[in-house]
């Protein structure tokens, strides 16, 4: 009699996912609204400790620790903290952690740097509370930030403890509370007091993916760079402020959509599509702001030159001049609300618990072979839309403009996988291409611009009207080179070789 057979093994189950590390994310709250926190429903009645707390931190006189992205600090009780609070001067911090955070540094808290004493170069004098909720460590520090020039008050809320139910808990408080991660750690904005400027950004531009190996990776560090870009720019969004930091808001808006879209062949889930539409209804509402600030500042600041101190065209400015001032209280509004701490929270959580992974336990796909696709389709693409771009109408080289932005965003996400002079040609070529081409679409939202603004002048009679025509005809006058350069441009792009390989 034979023996049975053996039974064949069990199939392998898939590996779990690694675990999401423990968070410490520091958060800026306004002083006025430190009562509400402690009110907040999601805390439940906490008994938040309170003690007194004053510090100084220390730096050379050159501002050696400062330069290299670390702080000092040197509380009244208790031993010196060796801190990292931003990368050193030139580079981007690599990794996933999309917030500013206050880290050890490596080393031993020091007294002499580069051969100089440390002195003391700002201060905090304030309270330090401490609560405990869902598991959640909650540190409070309100109080004033000193130096020898100026005085500030500052809040605050250092977050510590397992990821999703402390990300959950921000995004909790940020429905009630102008609650968002803080912009620079607690520490560069005293040093940035004492030297009398604004604090320096953690990351700007595109993430930087060189490093970075697999999809999932790519994708997670993107949307967490960008969105701290993004909060970033927002804080310097204001009539006032220049047009840049609404400029740069669009920017990152733009290259993270863009980034959500190249990713979706192969990570594509209902959070990810929420998200890219949460950004486009905020990319729409900066739109009016950002038209009326390069009006003025390219068409009407022409127009006001060539003008001199004709009355017509002095009224037009002052209607497109409030008209820009209404769009940016607009804008305040928008960037002060829940909708936006909602968009900037939701975004750090799909960077940081990735929960758009697929569950099946999938090996995560490889990044260049990826890249290099899609590189590859999104040059075909503005080939085939470039074709005969000496006979293309008004529309086809929109469509063309359309096609470059999305292969320039691809291959600025993409260019550090393939580092070298071959990648910086090839985008500077294209960006010259997107330049002309650009000029040819600003002119066109110019002349919208002009006609929009006459209406108010409709009282005016001729007067208003001339106004117009003059702005209209101006718009057309600086367009009308654009072709030219943008064919000259196609064909000095046309000759580069791409810089990636498969």
């Amino acid at each position: 009699m034979e023996p049975p057979a053996a039974a064949p093994p069990p199939e392998p189950l898939p590996e779990p996912p690694p675990p999401v590390p423990p968070l410490e994310l520091e958060l800026e709250l306004p002083p006025e609204a430190v009562a509400q926190l402690w009110r907040h429903a999601a805390l439940g009645q906490p008994r938040a400790r309170g003690v007194a707390e004053d510090c100084v931190w220390l730096d050379s006189a050159d501002g050696q620790l400062s330069k290299r992205g670390e702080a000092l600090e040197a509380p009244r009780k208790g031993p010196r903290r060796h801190l990292r609070v931003m990368p050193p001067e030139g580079s981007q911090p690599p990794g996933l952690a999309p917030l500013p955070l206050a880290e050890y540094a490596p080393s031993a808290a020091p007294d002499v740097v580069a051969d100089q004493i440390l002195q003391p170069l700002a201060a905090f004098t304030g309270r330090r509370q401490e609560v405990v909720a869902g598991g959640v460590r909650l540190v409070l520090r309100h109080g004033n930030l000193r130096c020898v020039a100026a005085e500030a008050p500052i809040a605050r809320l250092t977050l510590s403890g397992p990821a999703p139910a402390l990300l959950t808990l921000a995004a909790e408080l940020a429905r009630d509370l102008p609650l968002l991660p803080a912009r620079a750690a607690m520490p560069e904005a005293a040093q940035a007091l004492a030297r009398q400027q604004s604090p320096r950004p953690r990351r700007l531009g595109p993430p930087d993916l060189g490093e970075t190996e697999t999809v999932p990776d790519a994708l997670a560090l993107s949307i967490g760079h960008l969105a701290e870009v993004l909060l970033w720019h927002s804080g310097r969004v204001g009539p006032d402020a220049g047009p840049e930091g609404v400029h740069q808001c669009r920017v990152a808006i733009r290259r993270l959509r863009s980034c959500l879209k190249q990713f979706r062949p192969v990570a594509d889930a209902p959070p990810l599509r929420e998200l890219d539409a949460m950004l486009g209804d905020l990319a729409r509402a900066m739109g009016a702001a950002r038209d009326l600030d390069v009006f003025l500042r390219d068409l009407g600041a022409a127009l006001g030159r060539a003008a001199g101190e004709d009355r017509r065209v002095a009224t037009l400015l002052r209607v497109a001049e409030a008209r820009r001032r209404a769009a940016y209280a607009t804008l305040a509004v928008r960037l002060a609300s829940p909708q936006f701490r909602r968009l900037i929270w939701f975004a750090c959580c799909l960077a940081v618990l990735r929960e758009w992974l697929p569950d099946d336990g999938t090996e995560a796909a490889p990044l260049r072979p990826f890249a290099a696709a899609t590189l590859s389709r999104r040059w075909r693409q503005l080939r085939r839309r470039g074709a005969g771009i000496e006979e293309l109408d008004a529309e086809a080289l929109h469509e063309l403009r359309l096609a470059g932005k999305r292969l320039r965003y691809a291959a600025e996400l993409f260019a550090p996988l393939w580092p070298g002079k071959a990648g910086r040609r090839f985008l500077k070529r294209l960006a010259a291409l997107q330049e002309a081409l650009g000029l040819a679409n600003d002119t066109h939202v110019a002349r919208a611009l002009a006609a929009g603004l006459g209406q108010p002048l409709a009282g005016s009679g001729k007067a208003g009207g001339w106004a117009v025509g003059l702005a209209e005809g101006f718009a057309l006058a600086q367009g009308a080179g654009a072709r030219r350069d943008a064919i000259r441009a196609w064909h000095r792009l046309r000759k580069a070789e791409p810089f990636w390989k498969d």
